[in-house]
């Protein structure tokens, strides 16, 4: 049988902490194609088809990740750099976060590939 262990409380740290770097990183904002109202229903619509569910499938299985308990990705099958259309819900597949990473990074070597 288990036996029962108060919480430890969480104190504030005495030091606080002090960033010493010389040049500050620029804040990260999201681009503004991605907040157009047009881009956010193209969002809706990619995401509702697929059930709030990923549509990545390995091995012929498809991911078993959706919503509310993992992210979920609106992304273009064929990358807005490759000439992929923004809008176009034919155009569209809904991922998780670790599909759309392994996607993105792939689609990116081919291109740097391409350049050399």
């Amino acid at each position: 049988m288990r036996q029962y262990r108060p919480a430890i409380p969480k104190t504030k740290p005495i030091a606080r902490t002090f960033d010493n770097r010389v040049v500050q990183p620029e804040r990260k904002s999201a681009d503004a194609v991605y907040t157009s109202p047009a881009y956010v229903a193209w969002r809706k619509i990619v995401v509702t088809r697929a059930g709030y569910r990923c549509q990545a499938v390995d091995d012929g299985r498809r991911c078993t990740k959706a919503a509310p308990e993992h992210r979920l990705f609106a992304d273009h099958i064929r990358e807005l750099n490759d000439g992929g259309a923004i809008h176009d819900p034919a155009n569209g597949q809904c991922l998780c976060g670790s599909h759309h990473t392994v996607k993105t990074m792939a689609a990116r070597a081919r291109r740097f590939g391409q350049r050399g």
